[in-house]
């Protein structure tokens, strides 16, 4: 099987987000009592999650056949979500290796769209739905509004025993993010 890799991005080329602080309040909350669909078929209730848990959240995968919302380049930090995907596809046993007892996407989208990103993309590991902005709500999460869509900014979370340890905020460049977070899961095992 063929596992898709997305097109280089140059970085550069777009705006880098700037941390406006919108994730400082996370580090030692507790994940909320929420369970989101998984596109493994399941709901995931976020507070039973055990051991070390990286929770990558992201605003939206490019559905085949659907626009991005206008100026979606133009946006900072909004680009990158396959490639960002892609890489924890990348590193998933390393990651598992160093620590990690499970690893999830989030993003705003439908059960549906994450379903058809986790096959297209041959992810190993499941995507989260957060249709309804329930975890948003919860853990005062960063958002933004595009194309008449409330939308997760891009944070991820490291998690030990359902309390948030480690927050990765802004996240630049996107495809990066695996490996960074590889990297602090084998300096702090």
């Amino acid at each position: 099987m063929t596992v898709p890799t997305p097109p280089p991005i140059d970085w550069s080329t777009l705006p880098a987000p700037r941390d406006d602080g919108a994730a400082a309040h996370l580090p030692g909350m507790r994940l909320p009592d929420v369970a989101l669909p998984a596109t493994s078929g399941e709901s995931v209730r976020l507070s039973d999650l055990e051991g070390r848990v990286v929770l990558y959240v992201y605003p939206m995968t490019a559905e085949p056949g659907v626009d991005l919302p206008p100026d979606w380049g133009e946006i900072p930090g909004a680009k990158g979500c396959t490639p960002q995907s892609c890489a924890f596809r990348d590193h998933w046993a390393e990651l598992r290796a160093a620590g990690a007892d499970a690893v999830f996407g989030v993003s705003t989208q439908t059960p549906a769209a994450q379903s058809e990103a986790a096959a297209r993309l041959s992810l190993p590991f499941p995507l989260l739905s957060d249709a309804d902005l329930a975890l948003a709500r919860a853990l005062g999460l960063p958002t933004f509004e595009a194309g008449g869509r409330v939308l997760h900014k891009r944070v991820t979370l490291i998690v030990r025993d359902g309390v948030i340890e480690t927050v990765f905020y802004p996240v630049f460049p996107p495809d990066r993010n695996a490996q960074d977070v590889l990297d602090l899961l084998t300096a702090r095992p």
